[in-house]
């Protein structure tokens, strides 16, 4: 993990809902809560626009953050974002406590490389259906990928890529696949169009009745 997020934050003794309006009206800030580990659950507030603009990093969902809550550091991973129902305004944040011996569940995003020029789509006229954009990982934190790489290059056409085909780092597990084969969910999947299958199919009639 390359990036850095350190998140400033401060202790919360007021709580409720009135506390937490005035929090976000008149402070600027959002209420949140650090949860997990050995010690109790501790409700903080944090700087709202900072938070904003650290979601804008697709890296901060799927990495190890620091909270400073003054000059207390805590590591954390992102559990929960609660947002306004219809404004850009978020109100509310949850954070687990992660330590190195113990194992980490969370949500990495998926990239996928050559999607545009891989053989079966540039050249075949395949499109690519995904089921998948992230998929639940299980290591420990210092494992713990910002992303995972599926290469369509040599994906074929009518070709299903499962949850076992993707390349794992060492020491990181794909949460769904402990629970058995039967939980090989499909990822993505290149196929030809409806339209231009049927458009293949009659073709192929036609040079059959031509040959006839």
């Amino acid at each position: 993990m390359s990036q850095e997020f350190v998140i400033e934050a401060f202790p919360r003794d007021d709580q409720g809902r009135g506390a937490s309006r005035r929090l976000r009206r008149e402070e600027k800030k959002i209420p949140a809560i650090i949860y997990g580990g050995n010690a109790e659950a501790t409700p903080i507030a944090i700087w709202h626009n900072e938070l904003k603009k650290a979601l804008e990093n697709e890296a901060f969902f799927s990495h190890v953050l620091t909270i400073d809550i003054a000059g207390k550091k805590e590591s954390v991973i992102l559990k929960d974002l609660q947002r306004h129902p219809y404004k850009p305004i978020l109100s509310h944040a949850d954070f687990q406590r992660v330590d190195k011996d113990h194992d980490i569940h969370v949500n990495v995003p998926l990239h996928f490389l050559n999607e545009d020029t891989a053989p079966a789509v540039k050249t075949h006229g395949g499109v690519v259906s995904h089921q998948m954009t992230e998929v639940e990982v299980v290591c420990r934190p210092q494992n713990l990928p910002e992303f995972l790489e599926i290469d369509l290059t040599d994906v074929e056409m009518d070709q299903v890529i499962h949850l076992s085909d993707i390349a794992l780092p060492e020491g990181v597990r794909i949460a769904a696949l402990q629970q058995g084969e039967d939980h090989d969910l499909p990822v993505l999947s290149i196929h030809k169009p409806k339209g231009a299958k049927a458009d293949d199919a009659e073709e192929g009639e036609e040079e059959e009745g031509g040959e006839e």
